[in-house]
């Protein structure tokens, strides 16, 4: 007799193996620990996914709802290739840093006689897009971040060029504002721009995760409201380098 899959219990899955990532990491998160999230037999998640690597590879490609999930009939999802997972994550980063507000305020900047107004938009701009672009992909940012460590090829894609880019990205844009007058900088220009990244990354992503007061790797209970962290870090960075436009 073939069995019936749920046509949405892969959604399911796919949120129960994020969580046991995030929680545990790669070497230690098993494909038990993903069953007792869901409540089902380990033998039945086999019919989903075939095995760890593609339990995880799926978190990362499916999680934040940017691929439509495999319909029934393509279950259960293969074991990615070697390199499968970073390249897939290498090519959202590059997809994402082209159409950065940051990208396009590099390559068309406003000139330094632009009226101040103008210039504190686009900075204020260019901080609440990243934080927005942090969000979009938090969940499959934190499955990184937590597991990239022990995955060679994964940690070089985001914490080698995917952190590197935006850092250096920001840091170019502010030595310039800083070399034409038009900010004042409260510290070196590479640890300003880490600091924005950072900020952005720590509200964006990591502060839905916080295991207090639920339990590790679950979304806490209080809801951040995007929008207005991200208004609220634009405003405290756009008050610390423009003081004259406080």
């Amino acid at each position: 007799m073939v069995r019936t899959i749920p046509s949405d219990r892969f959604a399911a899955v796919v949120a129960a193996a994020a969580r046991v990532f995030i929680t545990h990491g790669y070497q230690r998160a098993q494909v038990q620990d993903v069953a007792d999230e869901l409540g089902l037999a380990k033998g039945t998640l086999y019919g989903y996914a075939q095995g760890k690597a593609a339990l995880f590879a799926a978190a990362v490609r499916f999680a934040d709802g940017h691929e439509p999930l495999p319909v029934p009939a393509d279950l259960p999802v293969p074991a990615p290739a070697d390199g499968e997972v970073a390249a897939l994550v290498s090519d959202r980063l590059i997809r994402e840093v082209a159409d950065l507000r940051l990208a396009r305020a590099l390559t068309d900047p406003l000139p330094a006689d632009a009226p101040p107004a103008d210039l504190r938009a686009e900075f204020v701009g260019i901080v609440t897009d990243l934080y927005a672009r942090l969000a979009r992909h938090r969940i499959a940012i934190k499955l990184i971040d937590r597991c990239g460590p022990e995955l060679p090829d994964l940690a070089e894609v985001w914490f080698g060029t995917g952190r590197r880019a935006n850092v250096s990205g920001i840091e170019e844009y502010l030595a310039r504002r800083q070399q034409a007058g038009t900010v004042s900088l409260p510290g070196p220009a590479p640890l300003v721009a880490r600091t924005i990244v950072e900020l952005c990354a720590l509200w964006a992503v990591h502060c839905h995760f916080d295991p207090a007061p639920g339990p590790s790797g679950a979304v806490a209970s209080v809801v951040v409201d995007d929008a207005a962290v991200a208004s609220m870090i634009a405003e405290i960075v756009a008050r610390a380098t423009t003081p004259t436009l406080k």
